[in-house]
């Protein structure tokens, strides 16, 4: 009675199985690993709706590969969301790596539109952008390309962790910078750099950083890897 294996979810949460419900408003459910299928529109909208239902914590990822999108949830499904509810009694603990290191401090965005940063901290958004990256870069901007990122912190964490988004443009007349994200005024915004030094280094902190607030020896562990990271 400590976990919920549920079947896919192709539409909206009402497809979630009567007794899963029944079952985890009785456990108080706070722990959940879902897959999700990238062809199905939904699933952004099917994975919110299962936390706030559940009022879980959920973790996982999308399906990726060359053929077909299986997710293993008792048998091999696929087109949606599947996953597994843990009970309290299971203990957990996360950890997030992004194979980033910072290299600048958090920005407050003072003027944006749409995905577009233009201002941060009250200052043209590249000029921050390269006092942070440093002179090398700031010379040939083209360099950054798929070495700088953006990342936003996540609000609440007690690990200091940000999701990273992709540059997606820079615009050198105005000072503007594009990125994979819609932005609003206050948001807060950090660079940082991605190659594979950094993203060792940041795995190996994740993992050092979970064994320390465990209670003991670990029964198992479960990675999930992100393919925009590369071999």
């Amino acid at each position: 009675n400590s976990f919920f294996v549920f079947p896919t979810i192709t539409d909206d949460i009402d497809d979630f199985p009567i007794e899963g419900k029944t079952w985890a408003d009785e456990v108080s459910a706070p722990f959940g690993i879902v897959h999700g299928d990238p062809n199905n529109p939904n699933v952004g909208l099917i994975i919110e709706a299962l936390g706030l239902a559940t009022s879980g914590f959920l973790v996982g990822g999308l399906s990726a590969s060359r053929g077909a999108h299986s997710q293993i949830a008792g048998d091999i499904t696929d087109g949606g969301v599947s996953g597994v509810l843990f009970a309290p009694s299971v203990e957990v603990a996360t950890g997030l790596t992004q194979g980033c290191v910072p290299v600048g401090p958090t920005h407050v965005v003072s003027d944006c539109l749409d995905n577009v940063i233009i201002g941060l901290d009250g200052n043209s958004a590249l000029d921050v952008f390269k006092e942070d990256v440093g002179e090398l870069l700031s010379r040939d901007l083209a360099r950054a390309s798929g070495y700088i990122h953006a990342a936003f912190p996540i609000e609440g964490s007690d690990t200091g962790d940000f999701v990273v988004r992709n540059l997606t443009g820079i615009d050198p007349e105005r000072g503007w910078l594009s990125v994979g994200e819609d932005i609003h005024a206050g948001d807060r915004v950090m660079f940082v750099r991605r190659d594979p030094n950094s993203a060792e280094a940041d795995l190996t902190a994740m993992i050092e950083c979970i064994q320390r607030r465990l209670p003991g020896p670990p029964r198992g562990g479960v990675y999930f890897s992100c393919i925009a990271r590369g071999p």
